[in-house]
């Protein structure tokens, strides 16, 4: 691993990173990937380069770490949205590039950080654009189709919003109408690439509680990619902190976001208290 000058402490918490159900052997592993190397072209060095990587099934997993340390490029490796040059991404023991795309878009959904918005639509016709990996050519809508939409908006309390063009809303609004459209694909497994960055504090926290109410009330698998670290510590059940495109710790949000990882990860002296809430004071940048 990219960190073995480390103090022992963080030392003997990463090995335990290797092997990423040492912190909890009860999770089953949603999306396992190994000797991963991703890159993109025209770099001599990839961007993402780790042994092992596990998110559990029915869990949410946040990835944290300073911006360049390959947060978004390891979600669209897993996602398929970019190739790796070495190594494998397994989806219930199953190679992702073994599926179709749309059995894969059956199986896994990604929410882009920036996805772009046709022009001229409502906000329950760009949910309905969700249910595309269970249509034929030229289908039209079925029954289940205008269930799992009408589900995906109560659950993303976007009702009073449906009839609006979608280029009407604010930015925090159109991110839940963009997670709606996602939840409408009803997969299993959900991927989010900084869901609530730009939004304001309120639509933050709207976001945050639709995803835990997914995983909560359906099972859902989440993996997402966070910069605030103490809404990643209150809200995910697993934190993967990486640094240099390699994962530095692995495990339970009070056993990964440390004093030692604010220090060595970010660069950031900071006191790490957990109590009710996990409570995280930066006081000054390292050199």
């Amino acid at each position: 691993m990219s960190h073995t000058d480390t103090t022992t402490e963080t030392t003997d918490r990463t090995e335990t990173a290797d092997d990423p159900r040492g912190h909890d052997s009860d999770s089953e592993q949603k999306i396992h990937a190994t000797d991963l190397r991703v890159g993109y072209p025209g770099l001599e060095e990839p961007v993402v380069d780790t042994e092992t990587l596990v998110v559990p099934e029915g869990e949410v997993t946040a990835l944290v770490g300073p911006n360049g340390s390959g947060k978004s490029t390891l979600l669209k490796a897993l996602a398929r949205h970019l190739d790796a040059e070495t190594g494998d991404v397994l989806i219930d023991g199953r190679e992702i590039a073994e599926f179709g795309s749309k059995e894969f878009a059956r199986e896994l959904g990604m929410l882009s950080q920036h996805g772009a918005t046709p022009d001229g639509i409502t906000v329950e016709e760009l949910v309905g654009h969700g249910r595309y990996p269970y249509k034929g050519f030229l289908e039209g809508q079925t029954e289940d189709d205008r269930e799992a939409i009408e589900r995906a908006i109560s659950l993303s309390g976007i009702e009073h919003l449906r009839e609006k063009d979608v280029s009407s809303l604010s930015g925090g609004q159109r991110q839940l109408v963009r997670i709606a459209m996602a939840l409408a694909q009803e997969t299993d497994t959900l991927l989010l690439d900084e869901p609530t960055t730009y939004l304001d504090l309120r639509h933050q926290l709207q976001v945050m509680e639709v995803i835990r109410t997914l995983n909560e009330e359906r099972g859902v698998t989440v993996c997402i990619v966070l910069h605030d670290l103490t809404q990643a510590a209150r809200f995910a059940d697993y934190l993967v902190a990486l640094r240099d495109g390699d994962i530095y710790d692995w495990g339970r949000p009070e056993d990964v976001v440390t004093e030692a990882l604010l220090a060595e990860v970010f660069g950031v002296e900071a006191v790490v208290e957990y109590g009710a809430e996990p409570r995280i004071v930066p006081k000054r940048a390292l050199e």
